[in-house]
């Protein structure tokens, strides 16, 4: 195979999300759909649930206001489509900018297609992310999801956070094991135009869910930062009065791929959790992708 071109690239996880990040500093690269196929193809490519272009904000285009942040965080899913925001990837791209010195202190702003987002570096390397404020989608008829292992359609409540989500509860009687989440059809399809995330949840105790989670172009994944919080928001709206005026609580959301933990302080969403780096190198493309 003839080789074209090598790009360099770091490999890193958040609660075993995982994420390919290439520096791009001159912006003279924009990935297209298949590049980022071919990258996070676990079989002939380096294998990830996305791409993180780390690209100055100054020099995207659309986005310059938000240069107050210097890093954008140009995230796309495993199938090459665009991302508002990706919290678990929000932690490792912040893991990255301090690891390679492109940013120096603790607590810093970064840029997405969400806007700007606070990013705080605690002393055990857990990484929390400001991830604005969750709001019901609105529909016009009720959700109802279909999906592998459970006979019966469940109701769904939308929501945006800011990625579309869509929470279902499961009744008592089913476990997450017994999903297969291969087989998911959801209703109304309208408000879902650009895809949705659909998040599976059981309740363990007060403020402690566990989840699993199928995310619009990428399929199943250990890990949702963004479907943690729209789990979160889901259950405070449904508390009692009590919980939803207390802003010190905290919800521990159990994923396959570890612990999330989503709180809420004056209308904003903050989400923490580790953000880890795994591997550096280069990445060789092949002729017939460039």
């Amino acid at each position: 195979m003839a080789i074209l071109a090598e790009m360099n690239f770091t490999k890193g996880h958040g609660t075993a999300n995982d994420f390919i990040l290439i520096e791009d500093s001159r912006n003279t690269w924009v990935p297209t759909p298949e590049q980022v196929q071919w990258l996070c193809d676990r079989h002939r490519g380096i294998g990830a649930d996305g791409v993180i272009r780390v690209v100055p904000t100054a020099l995207v285009a659309g986005f310059e206001d938000l240069a107050v942040a210097t890093w954008f965080m140009d995230y796309r899913n495993s199938d090459g489509s665009l991302a508002q925001m990706c919290g678990n990837g929000a932690r490792v791209f912040a893991r990255y900018l301090l690891a390679s010195g492109l940013e120096t202190e603790r607590e810093f702003v970064i840029a997405t297609r969400a806007g700007l987002h606070q990013v705080v570096m605690h002393q055990d390397f857990t990484v929390s992310v400001s991830m604005g404020s969750a709001t019901a989608l609105p529909v016009e008829s009720d959700i109802l999801v279909k999906v592998g292992g459970v006979p019966d359609s469940l109701p769904a409540h939308g929501v945006l956070a800011p990625n579309p989500h869509a929470v279902v509860y499961l009744p008592s009687e089913v476990a997450l094991a017994d999903l297969d989440l291969d087989q998911i059809t959801i209703a109304p399809v309208e408000p879902f135009s650009d895809g949705v995330n659909i998040e599976f949840v059981v309740k363990l105790g007060e403020r402690h869910l566990a989840l699993r989670v199928r995310e619009r172009g990428s399929g199943e994944t250990l890990s949702c930062g963004t479907g943690a919080c729209a789990v979160a928001w889901t259950d405070m709206q449904h508390g009692s009065p009590a919980e939803k005026d207390d802003e010190s609580l905290e919800w521990h959301i159990e994923v396959p791929g570890g612990s999330l933990w989503v709180s809420e302080e004056a209308g904003r969403m903050w989400l923490r959790g580790p953000a880890e780096l795994v591997a550096r190198g280069k990445v060789l493309f092949p002729s017939d992708l460039m």
